[in-house]
């Protein structure tokens, strides 16, 4: 019962989504530029793009790493990835909403930096306590 309600919460904020985005997508050329970048350019970008190149860094990785910084450094990555995600939206267009005094008012490139610095001294930090010792072949 649990599920069937969280699939039918699930399935009415797709909906209300899907409205939203239909709104925001009719109301000017502009506004469906905007949605065509976002729903069509993005995934597009991402499958033919990022995704390829993240899985080659990710075997390099894997095999010029020791056993003992693969894991650290796979989490580094990951997060990395994640962060500049949330950031490109203003990195890019940095007011593409009204200002909100308090939330418009920083430098979101140095904010991405430092916490960029912040998630690969934790991949160091974790490389260099990793006590992980190659497997014994039998």
């Amino acid at each position: 019962m649990t599920r069937v309600l969280l699939a039918v919460a699930g399935l009415a904020a797709l909906a209300w989504a899907a409205v939203l985005a239909w709104d925001f997508a009719a109301t000017s050329a502009s506004g469906a530029v905007q949605a065509a970048a976002w729903f069509v350019a993005g995934p597009l970008l991402h499958d033919a793009i990022f995704a390829p190149a993240a899985a080659a860094v990710a075997v390099v990785a894997a095999r010029r790493l020791p056993v003992r910084w693969r894991a650290p450094v796979a989490a580094g990555g990951v997060l990395s990835a994640v962060l500049a995600i949330l950031a490109v939206p203003l990195l890019w267009r940095p007011f593409g909403v009204p200002t909100n005094p308090g939330l418009h008012d920083r430098d979101y490139t140095l904010g991405l930096l430092i916490a960029l610095g912040v998630v690969w001294l934790g991949v160091l930090t974790a490389g260099s306590l990793n006590r992980t010792k190659k497997p014994h072949s039998s």
